[in-house]
């Protein structure tokens, strides 16, 4: 039979990526809150934006994370607005993980229903063309 401190330690070691992955979420944000990436180079530069001189889904992500947490939806939105979008979708996903761990049932990226993922991989597709056209300029990273 199995003791209070066994079922702690078991269920302390499920939740730990979980709650490792949030803390690091939690630790970028606040990098990107106190050193602005508006500065060009600050946090680097977009090897897809360098090579092909196309806007990736991710760019404008630093800038909007940085939006986001001075509570300006609206900048952020112009920075990436598939991020902004996607937010509530990531931490939905990452809250399901932590019960599904919490609860012991294992959580995989492929357990999200076929038409789901097929959705999130058109829509990013989409919105990766759309911002490099000049239809879609008005989605690029400014």
């Amino acid at each position: 039979m199995a003791t209070t401190a066994d079922v702690v330690a078991r269920r302390s070691h499920r939740v730990a990526a979980p709650l490792i992955l949030g803390a690091a979420v939690i630790a970028a944000t606040a990098a990107l809150h106190v050193r602005d990436p508006h500065e060009q180079g600050s946090w680097g530069i977009c090897p897809t934006k360098v090579i092909t001189g196309w806007d990736c889904p991710g760019c404008g992500g630093l800038r909007a994370v940085h939006h986001l947490s001075d509570g300006d939806l609206i900048a952020a939105a112009s920075s990436n607005l598939l991020l902004v979008v996607a937010v509530p979708f990531l931490v939905l996903g990452w809250v399901i993980w932590l019960r599904r761990s919490w609860q012991g049932r294992p959580t995989r990226l492929m357990d999200w229903p076929a038409p789901v993922a097929w959705t999130a991989v058109a829509v990013i597709v989409i919105f990766t063309v759309l911002r490099n056209l000049p239809a879609g300029s008005w989605l690029a990273a400014g």
